[in-house]
């Protein structure tokens, strides 16, 4: 049970807003997240504005985007994050559900392209200590350009911060 409230409805009209605009933009569904968000509708409405950025305005594909966001939730045992995306978020972005396993692993194997594996070396490292060690920043920079490694950076960032405040609220999964 979450650790707080989870609000649905607001008496301002502008919560009211934003959180029918939430609803429209995560297909009909006022997710968990958002639900506590609410007690800060700021917060709320620039949570859901940056997580709009990292998702869709960036040069990366959706299959890398995909990769580290599932690495990602695996290495901090988010159940919530793995479930929103696999597969319904994941599938469409071409990875399959073998991808998806071995992204669950240490040895992650070799179903990956070498740029793809220096991504998920970076956000293993970024997720398990916070710092990216110069050889894994040099062969990121082998494969990527400088926006990318920058938007590499943020979404690494953006998804340990989301983790880490579903944890920390307890929030629990969304009903299919």
């Amino acid at each position: 049970m979450a650790r707080v409230p989870l609000l649905e409805t607001s008496d301002d009209a502008e919560t009211q807003v934003l959180i029918d605009r939430l609803r429209k933009g995560r297909r009909g569904n006022l997710l968990g997240i958002y639900k506590a968000l609410l007690h800060n509708a700021k917060l709320a409405g620039t949570w859901f504005q940056h997580l709009n950025a990292v998702r869709w305005e960036t040069t990366l594909s959706g299959r890398l985007r995909e990769i580290l966001i599932i690495r990602i939730g695996w290495r901090l045992d988010s159940a919530y994050i793995m479930k929103q995306h696999i597969p319904k978020l994941a599938e469409p972005e071409g990875l399959s559900a073998t991808d998806c396993q071995a992204l669950l692993r240490e040895d992650f194997g070799d179903g990956f392209s070498e740029a793809e594996r220096a991504a998920i070396h970076a956000a293993d490292e970024l997720t398990l200590r916070a710092k990216l060690s110069d050889g894994t920043a040099t062969v990121l920079k082998v494969f990527y350009d400088d926006r990318a490694v920058v938007e590499i950076m943020v979404l690494i960032g953006t998804y340990n911060m989301h983790a880490r405040f579903v944890a920390g609220l307890d929030i629990e999964l969304e009903k299919d």
